[in-house]
């Protein structure tokens, strides 16, 4: 099964551009997750990078696609609930279709394959895993993988880079985890900046399956709740099963779990924390933003 998803490289970046330029970009979006309640000022804003008003105002708007004013809009509660009353319609387009539908942003392939907790056990001794770190545009990303396809996907700090990997690792069971950073680096590119197919390895049961599939469908800039996309998959009453679902799956943004919130909009129960998702789902708002007025 090929599920198209629509992912956006990293706005305004062409490959081989400055690093230090991406990480200072990454932090700036990590303060505005903590600090978007206080409504900062664009000085305030422009000084967590040490850079002025004006310059920073220009490579912010680049990067991100909306002005600094524009991505605390969208970081707001008010916002979330404003798009999940929205989706209902384009949902029911997008699973209708089986897709997340045509988009203007740049696509990338996601086909995935899932191997029963049982399977994996018995394959686990001989599953050789490679794992890295990398830039992205929401901080230090950890990706693993083996010669069949990616099997994680977390994100954080670089000081907590442990805690992450040892969240993420518990998904693998026996395999064998060796650092190899070279190894991932391609999917990391593929994942942020760029064009082909990424192919998943997951573990899953046929329930967190079925779910995670339901997220493939949900477009980038949309929303749903925990107990409408439990009724999406024929499942009424399952809305804190499909929670536990949303919690166990190890491929954060390339299964996008972030979309789902709850009913009143707000954002919690995300494994890589609820400042993370706020800014998964304010950056994809910019790009519907800077898509749309393009």
């Amino acid at each position: 099964m090929t599920v198209q998803q629509e992912i956006s490289p990293t706005i305004g970046f062409e490959p081989g551009e400055d690093a230090r330029t991406m990480r200072r970009m990454e932090r700036v979006l990590r303060w505005l997750s903590e600090h978007y309640v206080d409504q900062p000022s664009l000085e305030d804003t422009a000084a967590v990078i040490g850079l002025g008003p004006h310059h920073f105002q220009r490579l912010f708007t680049r990067y991100v696609g909306v002005s600094p004013k524009k991505y605390v809009q969208f970081l707001t509660l008010e916002h979330a609930k404003r798009s999940l009353a929205d989706s209902a319609s384009v949902l029911d387009a997008a699973f209708d279709a089986g897709l997340s539908g045509p988009g203007r942003l740049h696509d990338l392939f996601v086909s995935h394959e899932a191997l029963t907790p049982g399977e994996w056990k018995s394959q686990a001794e001989g599953l050789d895993l490679r794992y890295g770190w990398h830039d992205s545009p929401f901080g230090d990303c950890l990706i693993v993988a083996s010669e069949r396809g990616v099997c994680g996907l977390a994100f954080g700090g670089r000081q907590d880079r442990t805690r992450a990997f040892e969240n993420l690792a518990r998904s693998f069971g026996g395999a064998k985890l060796t650092w190899d950073t070279p190894a991932t680096a391609e999917y990391a590119e593929l994942a942020f900046g760029g064009h082909g197919n990424i192919h998943l390895l997951l573990r899953a049961t046929p329930f967190q399956l079925k779910v995670w599939e339901a997220l493939l469908r949900i477009p980038m800039g949309a929303t749903t709740s925990y107990t409408d996309l439990a009724s999406r998959i024929g499942k009424p009453t399952a809305a804190r099963a499909v929670a536990s679902a949303l919690a166990a799956n190890p491929v954060s943004w390339l299964i996008p779990c972030h979309r789902v919130l709850r009913s009143d909009g707000s954002i919690t129960g995300y494994r890589w924390s609820p400042e993370q998702k706020r800014t998964l789902l304010a950056w994809e708002a910019a790009q519907i933003q800077r898509d749309s007025a393009a």
